[in-house]
């Protein structure tokens, strides 16, 4: 046989230590993401058939068996040429015909996984083929093997503590004191000291006082010894402890053992088993914190596919306050422990939910490990085939672990444990373990009570029996009567009974109909510096999609991030899809009764993972790893804050916008290892009217796959469609000139412009307008009557005040020359040439010609004052 290699793109070597690896009776293949082939050549002289056997459990990795004549054409035999998967530690058959001439066999294994190691490889033994040409010869058998009978078509293989040489017709026996020998080994080994690491404790079951018992075992089979002088002895066993108390939803029959409380009844595990009172129901679940006995619904295992040293043996042992891995066969063992739950149910209350949580699994766990130990947590649906979920490699503190569960069926739960996944059977690393402290399962079909929760009764008596409330229902507190949650509001999928059950919907969104989940309907309203600014998206609610990349991994595969994104509308229904396509590529038989395989996603935001056909020399791309991002919608807002998710303002820099991006926030309901508190991602809508349409998503530069942490994703959108509606304000009005007695106005929009669909640019306006000439005349003959008047004015009041002074004078002058003479008699006569201005009559009433002397000569006064002149005729006279 011989083994090659396909070169990885871009980089030519760096899948040469990748091969398939001969592990003893079988061969393992590579666990990276390179293709490697196993090659063998046959040329049979008549028809005939190659069957093998096989382990292939891992669907990241593809697995292909093809024939190939010596033209290197594929033959017709292998037009399937896939091989399907099989159980969790059992092995499956394959066998293709073969004809005459030449046929090259090819098993081939593909890795998908963009550069983690694949969970388990892909495992070949006992190839047979029939028609090959038989010689007269007998081959020997080989060390390890013998053959009691000449010519026999196979060797049989020595068992434990024995051993032979090539060609040997018996096994030899080592010395059962100081020797051992695993099975099909060529010599005996000296048993060395026992050390700390060949032993390990139990605990037995309680007994009739409460009391368990700490047991010492050597590790099966024992090949240590004893009465060597460093050897360890066995710790002596037999200390006895209080049994820890019964789990929750189970109690204490006077005997040694915990019964399950009677349907309707529920216990904290201390307690005796009492009835749920009126208006309750019991919350159903498991709660396994004290382990002092395996469950009935758990077992445990030990598997290892290249010998069968643990076959038999417990792979986990109870240890009081928690569960951890047992010491197995060696190193390299898978130790399994299974946890079966026939079904899940929610509650009485919430029955009538879709598409909603039905319960939920939950461990606390931690590992302490001094080599390459690994946890996987797998689960199978139906009995189906068990996928990985999650696993945790080296050392981790102790932590939780969440698992929902969105569907009812039958659920197997397997925790497997590997000390290293060396093909070694050494026991170096026997003090390496896994620990877990609880397990819960909620909402399980068959599962019993700790406690009691409220439920909606009939509407004909108090005390009438639980009824399922319809979708988006409470129930009332003051008379457990179902009620629907008011408007905009969804119901906690954890808690129904109260108002206070009913969550508000995020800002910028509304819940369905069925008050299940909450959604924006793609219309957004919100204040602006005075001005409310209106959004519709309803032209982006079909999915829009993001191929990021391309990406290598460190074998230089080629890929790229494939996102789907369902921004807004259709009733919450989330449209996003994202398919793998693996399953329909290796699995022909997906009838109705398929929808067990989960080979898709829905979700508001998802991801996949795709592999080019180039890249891998496969007919179509490749579509894997869908997962999630997001399955709640929080609220759409222009704050760069919701819920404690922050937009980085250079996440996505751009030039000073008078417009504010507006920011979908999203999260997801699935937690994972790295990402305790679930996914959230944030889709930002800038508007940009040069991008039409469906317009540009991208990711940030700076974390070419849409998340530098991979729990918070970042999307940019820009489109057109994501500027706000146009309103009055986003325009101005223009006024042409008067041309022959009509007067245009125009209307524009403002630059830039920022706004689509509103109100229209109103049509432009045509009006008559008069000559500018005829109000120039007008303000020209205006100004000249006043510029008349003010001149005339003028002169009259000057000419009047120097009057006034000249007679004063005379008066004042007249009155001094003739105080030394004899007055004159009085005379009335009014000299030539003067006016007669004493008929002047001088009134309080001031006139406006008044007021327009008392301006002229700056008076203050409103009138003159009459001075009586004194006469020059003395009083004696």
């Amino acid at each position: 046989m011989d083994t090659t290699v396909g070169p990885a793109e871009n980089k030519p070597d760096s899948c040469d230590n990748s091969s398939w690896i001969p592990r003893g009776n079988y061969v393992e293949s590579n666990r990276d993401d390179c293709t490697v082939s196993l090659i063998y050549a046959v040329h049979l002289k008549k028809s005939g058939y190659v069957f093998f056997e096989y382990q292939y459990i891992d669907n990241n990795i593809f697995f292909e068996f093809f024939i190939q004549n010596d033209q290197c054409q594929e033959m017709d035999s292998t037009t399937d040429k896939w091989v399907k998967l099989t159980d969790n530690g059992e092995w499956g058959s394959h066998s293709v015909m073969l004809k005459s001439g030449t046929n090259i066999l090819y098993w081939r294994t593909t890795g998908i996984l963009m550069g983690s190691k694949v969970v388990k490889p892909v495992l070949v033994k006992n190839i047979t083929i029939e028609g090959v040409a038989y010689t007269s010869e007998c081959f020997p058998c080989k060390p390890g093997t013998f053959s009691d009978k000449p010519g026999l078509s196979n060797c049989q293989v020595c068992p434990r503590n024995t051993y032979s040489e090539k060609g040997a017709k018996e096994c030899i026996k080592c010395k059962e004191d100081t020797q051992f020998a695993d099975e099909g080994s060529s010599q005996c080994m000296e048993r060395p000291p026992c050390t700390q690491k060949d032993y390990f404790q139990i605990h037995t079951p309680c007994d009739d006082e409460g009391k368990t018992q700490i047991m010492y075992k050597w590790i099966e089979p024992k090949i240590c010894q004893e009465d060597l002088a460093d050897a360890v002895r066995l710790p002596p066993s037999g200390g006895k402890r209080d049994c820890p108390p019964c789990n929750p939803g189970f109690y204490n029959n006077g005997s040694s053992s915990c019964t399950p409380c009677p349907p309707g009844t529920f216990s904290d595990g201390t307690q005796e088993c009492k009835p749920c009172p009126a208006g309750t129901e019991p919350a159903l679940a498991f709660e396994y914190k004290w382990w002092n006995i395996l469950p009935a619904n758990m077992k445990t295992s030990c598997f290892n596919v290249g010998n069968s040293k643990c076959d038999g043996m417990n792979g986990w042992e109870v240890a009081g306050d928690h569960i951890q891995s047992g010491a197995g066969g060696s190193d390299n063992d898978y130790l399994i422990l299974n946890l079966h739950i026939p079904g899940f149910k929610p509650p009485t209350s919430l029955t009538g939910a879709t598409g909603s949580e039905l319960g939920r699994i939950s461990f606390i766990f931690e590992t302490i490990c001094s080599a390459d130990c690994v946890l996987y947590f797998m689960v199978d649906i139906n009995r189906k085939n068990t996928n990985v979920v999650e696993s945790w490699g080296g050392t981790k503190e102790k932590q939780a672990y969440t698992h929902i569960i969105f569907k009812n069926a039958t659920f197997t739960f397997t925790w497997a444990f590997q000390r290293t996944n060396q093909g070694q059977d050494s026991r170096r690393f026997i003090n390496d373990m896994v620990k877990i402290y609880s397990i819960t399962t909620t909402n399980a079909v068959d599962g019993v009570a700790s406690s009691c929760r409220a439920c909606a009764l009939g509407s004909q008596q108090s005390g009438s029996s639980c009824v399922p409330c319809p979708p988006g229902h409470y129930i009332e507190k003051e008379t457990n009567q179902c009620k629907e949650c008011p408007l905009d509001t969804y119901l906690s999928i954890h808690q129904v009974y109260g108002k206070e059950a009913c969550i508000p919907c995020g800002p910028g969104s509304k819940s369905a109909q069925d008050h299940t989940v909450c959604y924006s309907d793609c219309f957004l309203s919100y204040m602006k510096e005075n001005q409310s600014l209106h959004y519709d998206f309803s032209n982006l609610s079909s999915v829009g999609s993001l191929m990021n990349g391309p990406s290598f991994t460190s074998k230089g595969t080629k890929y790229f991030h494939f996102f789907n994104i369902s921004l807004c509308g259709h009733e919450g229904k989330k449209m996003a899809i994202c398919t793998n396509n693996i399953t329909d590529i290796t699995v022909k038989e997906m009838v109705a009764e398929s929808e067990d395989y989960t080979n898709f996603v829905g979700a508001f935001i998802c991801q996949s993972t795709i592999i080019p056909s180039e890249s891998k020399g496969f007919r179509t791309a490749l579509s894997s790893q869908s997962i999630s991002l997001a399955d709640i919608f929080l609220g759409v807002t222009a704050e760069t804050t919701l819920y404690n998710i922050n937009v980085k303002e250079d996440m996505f820099p751009a030039p000073l916008r008078q417009i504010p991006d507006v920011h979908f926030f999203y999260k997801s309901s699935t937690v994972t290892a790295s990402c305790d508190s679930g996914r959230v991602a944030v889709v930002t809508m800038r508007c940009n009217l040069s991008k039409p349409g469906q317009g540009v998503i991208s990711v940030p530069s700076t974390c070419p796959a849409g998340t530098c942490d991979g729990c918070t994703f970042y999307f940019l959108w820009e489109s057109a469609e994501a500027c706000p509606l146009c309103t009055e304000h986003d325009y101005h009005e223009i006024e042409g000139a008067c041309k022959r007695g009509f007067q245009e106005t125009l209307y524009v929009w403002n630059e830039p412009k920022q706004c689509i669909k509103g109100v229209s640019l109103p049509e432009k306006r045509l009006a008559t307008c008069e000559t500018v000439d005829f109000w120039l005349k007008v303000g020209a003959g205006v100004g000249a009557f006043t510029a008349v008047l003010l001149v005339a004015l003028t002169c009259y009041f000057w000419k009047k005040n120097q009057k006034l002074e000249y007679k004063y004078s005379k008066l004042v002058m007249t009155a001094n020359a003739k105080e030394c003479e004899l007055p004159a008699a009085d005379s009335c006569a009014i000299m030539e040439g003067e006016d007669n201005e004493e008929e002047v009559v001088y009134s309080n009433k001031q006139t406006l010609l008044g007021k327009l002397k008392s301006l002229a000569t700056k008076e203050k006064e409103d009138h003159f004052e009459s001075v009586q002149l004194k006469s020059s005729r003395s009083p004696n006279i």
